[in-house]
């Protein structure tokens, strides 16, 4: 899950694995696998640098 931040400045959590794409309008609109539309402050590559990090830390505990 990552932290985002509405438009008026209200703090969300988000499940990252129900993100189907995301879009700059110019603001960031991420749209969920349930259809559901976020309306963000934070830009989509720092979206996506979030994600790429939290997998990484997730994957990088995992024993052989």
């Amino acid at each position: 899950m990552i932290y985002l931040t509405r438009l008026n400045g209200e703090k969300i959590i988000l499940n990252t694995d129900l993100i189907e794409f995301m879009e700059k309008t110019p603001d960031t609109v991420v749209t969920l696998t349930t259809g559901k539309k976020f309306v963000v402050r934070e830009p989509v590559n720092e979206i996506v640098d979030n994600i790429n990090w939290l997998k990484r830390k997730q994957f990088s505990t995992l024993k052989d």
